[in-house]
């Protein structure tokens, strides 16, 4: 996710971030280097040395920061941010589970109608293009039963 602008609300005391999903707000209380009264936010931009992927502030100090997209969705409860994540957790999950089962990646591969490559594919964790049911029906096929809970955030 790119950022296209970055300003401050110093109201509000957060940035706001604008990208091609939505807008997003980042309070100053989430950050490391916080900005203050007497020492108030400078200047902010999206960084290209960053891909765009981040944006970094300069206090007046000449202090400066930076604040991955990561973060800001993460703060800001983003759906496709958490289902990643998730996906990320089921993908270690079954690593784990895969080596101590003994089982052949082979076999589990036959066990679940599916291409060894496609089982390598659902074993890599930096892989985002499965989905949830995928990861479940590969955790059940290892033997794990698979529980969500909710809570209040």
């Amino acid at each position: 996710m790119k950022i296209q602008r970055v300003f401050t609300n110093t109201r509000k005391k957060c940035f706001v971030v604008e990208t091609k999903g939505g807008t997003y707000e980042f309070p100053f209380s989430g950050l490391a280097l916080k900005p203050s009264k007497q020492n108030p936010v400078a200047e902010v931009f999206s960084d290209p040395e960053l891909a765009k992927e981040a944006f970094t502030y300069k206090l007046l100090d000449g202090k400066e920061d930076s604040v991955l997209i990561e973060q800001v969705a993460h703060l800001n409860r983003d759906p496709e941010v958490l289902r990643k994540h998730l996906i990320y957790r089921l993908s270690v999950e079954a690593q784990k589970e895969l080596k101590h089962s003994g089982m052949s990646k082979r076999a589990l591969s036959r066990r679940l109608n599916i291409s060894p490559s496609h089982l390598y594919r659902l074993l890599d964790q930096t892989f985002c293009g499965k989905t949830v049911d995928q990861m479940i029906k590969l955790l059940l096929a290892l033997g794990r039963e698979v529980e969500f809970k909710t809570r209040a955030a």
